[in-house]
């Protein structure tokens, strides 16, 4: 069991991670940048499965993908909630399952970096919290 002040650290540490992992994906601009470099990994490690160009549908999803988490991640950076965390762990089981599914059916197996990443946030943001402040140790008793 974690107290409040870490989950809320964890919580806040799973929104960094989401708004350096998509904020690229925000706008056709930067996801161009981030998909050729994506490519080019795909093609250096020469990674199993497709990783295929994107058309401007699949541009809008990327982008709006993008556009959302990025507020997402800036609401719970600024306010890391537990009720916040408890969603966002619900969301990455959701795109982690999708991720599988995607890589399961010929998409890149790169994608399954990012599925760790979500798995373990996801894990993290369903320990339970300790109710009540934080619990004080014998050094911070004493002060």
């Amino acid at each position: 069991m974690i107290d409040q002040t870490q989950y809320r650290r964890i919580v806040r540490a799973s929104a960094w991670y989401d708004l350096v992992a998509t904020i690229g994906f925000a706008t056709p601009w930067t996801f161009a940048a981030v998909h050729a470099s994506l490519l080019w990994l795909v093609r250096r490690w020469q990674l199993a499965g497709r990783f295929p160009a994107f058309e401007p549908a699949h541009m809008l999803m990327a982008n709006l993908l993008g556009s959302i988490v990025t507020v997402w991640a800036i609401l719970r950076i600024r306010d890391p909630q537990q009720q916040f965390g408890r969603y966002d762990a619900a969301a990455r089981f959701l795109f982690a399952a999708w991720q599988i599914y995607a890589v399961a059916h010929g998409a890149s197996v790169i994608i399954l970096g990012f599925t760790l990443m979500e798995v373990v946030f996801g894990v993290l943001q369903c320990l339970p919290v300790r109710s009540g402040p934080a619990r004080l140790g014998p050094a911070a008793a004493r002060s």
